[in-house]
């Protein structure tokens, strides 16, 4: 488990953090939670669906395609999207509640971007949060308050019964493997829901939600090509030197027929 402390004058007061530079620290993430606001942007770069949160679902980018593995992720921790989901982009850092129900800030110690001499300070010289430190917090916020609007959504979508599983398989070296626990928008629901419903649906932004997921799916097969190149390279390398993994592919807005994933 990662060393999450609070963000204190106690603990950091003199302390400096740096920005990361790669992300492997996402490289086990199959997917990424998702709030409203970037969906436009990131149904246009990678495939998106919903997961199951207690009894509410919530959208992900899906990374992956077999637990523990993200794609997207280079080995030398290059992005390989065009799109970052918002969830990494304030790393190391997040919003935690504690258990008296108040929102602080922390940070992962033992990320690696924590220092003593280098990066930007915790504090100001007025033992103030610094400025930078400020900014990741109210980035942090605006997620916040886009996860409620996500959830109510979303909550909107079930309500509806516009949320079904997704049946994705996977043809592998040892026979087709069903990929679970994904969900997708129901789009012979959603063309009979009445309109009393579509105006619900529309006031909770919900039809937002379902027309990006639905518009995503296009880039299911492009992942699913990326799987395939990395298995290839897998294979390759226990003969050759391993060498630059070739994700030319991911630029082609082409339909790519590699027939592993229906």
């Amino acid at each position: 488990m990662p060393d999450i402390q609070v963000v204190s004058r106690e603990r950091h007061a003199g302390k400096r953090w740096m920005r990361y530079a790669s992300y492997a620290f996402a490289s086990t993430d199959a997917v990424a939670p998702l709030v409203i606001q970037e969906l436009p942007k990131a149904c246009m770069m990678m495939p998106l669906g919903f997961v199951a949160v207690e009894d509410s679902f919530m959208p992900v980018a899906v990374q992956g395609l077999t637990p523990g593995t993200n794609l997207l992720v280079a080995a030398d921790g290059r992005w390989l999207a065009g799109y970052v989901p918002a969830a990494y982009r304030s790393y190391p850092f997040a919003l935690a509640n504690t258990p008296d129900g108040q929102q602080v800030l922390t940070v992962i110690e033992d990320s690696g971007l924590l220092s003593d001499t280098d990066g930007e300070l915790f504090f100001d010289e007025d033992d103030q949060p610094s400025q930078a430190v400020k900014d990741v917090l109210n980035f942090l916020e605006q997620v916040a308050i886009n996860r409620l609007a996500t959830r109510r959504a979303c909550a909107a979508l079930q309500k509806h019964g516009l949320i079904k599983p997704w049946p994705i398989n996977l043809d592998t070296e040892s026979g087709r493997q069903a990929v679970e626990g994904l969900y997708t928008i129901d789009e012979t629901a959603l063309n009979q829901v009445s309109a009393e419903a579509l105006q619900e649906l529309r006031d909770a932004s919900a039809l937002l939600v379902a027309y990006c997921q639905i518009l995503s799916t296009q880039h299911l097969q492009k992942l699913g090509a990326l799987l395939r190149a990395h298995a290839a390279q897998q294979a390759a390398t226990l003969e050759t030197p391993a060498g630059e993994l070739d994700i030319e592919f991911l630029n082609d807005s082409d339909t790519i027929n590699f027939g592993a994933l229906r």
